[in-house]
């Protein structure tokens, strides 16, 4: 039997979406091929063509992900500068959504198990988007990616504790907290130098 031209790659897109959907929000070990394969309309086997494993799936799942990220970071940077992509990271809508929010803040406990092929690939991905982030710093920032990288730590942490409390008050003073820490690393930078 024959299938049109492109399926093949139609379908491995699919099973990316769904399965970096799943690890967001359900974590890596709990997501199953089975349950991936299900949600993207296919079958088991058909899985095999695509992928050679899990392991596999995740690397370039997670990675592709981070990079959509790391072109969304662009867009607010762009946009609104750092500020915006403060409140954007932080914010309730990105807390509530776990399936489409940031990978990093999802997944880093897992990642740490994961080969080292795919920690290296998700080193690459944090380190474009530290350097994004670095880039929107005023000018007379003292080491602009030493300080982009405890921003962007900070975001992680706050945005991680903030879906730990969801659904409590907790939760939003979190985001808050977060927020304003991260300003407050960027202003204490430039007044030192």
């Amino acid at each position: 039997m024959r299938y049109e031209k492109g399926r093949k790659d139609a379908s491995r897109r699919r099973i990316m979406e769904v399965a970096a959907e799943r690890f967001r929000s359900d974590g890596i070990a709990a997501s199953g091929l089975a349950g991936i394969m299900s949600e993207a309309g296919l079958t088991n086997g058909a899985f095999y063509p695509h992928f050679q494993s899990k392991a596999e799936l995740v690397r370039e799942s997670v990675a592709e992900t981070l990079e959509t990220q790391s072109n969304r970071l662009q867009a607010l940077l762009a946009a609104g500068g750092l500020e915006a992509a403060i409140a954007a990271y932080l914010s309730p809508a990105h807390r509530d959504d776990t399936g489409g929010g940031c990978a990093a803040a999802a997944l880093l406990p897992e990642l740490a198990r994961q080969p080292l092929k795919t920690r290296r690939i998700c080193v690459e991905r944090f380190l474009t988007t530290v350097r994004e982030m670095a880039t929107a710093l005023p000018s007379q920032t003292e080491d602009p990616e030493g300080v982009a990288l405890g921003v962007y730590a900070t975001l992680i942490g706050a945005l991680q504790l903030a879906r730990a409390a969801k659904g409590t008050p907790l939760s939003d003073r979190i985001l808050a907290a977060g927020a304003e820490a991260a300003r407050t690393l960027v202003e204490a930078r430039q007044e030192s130098s």
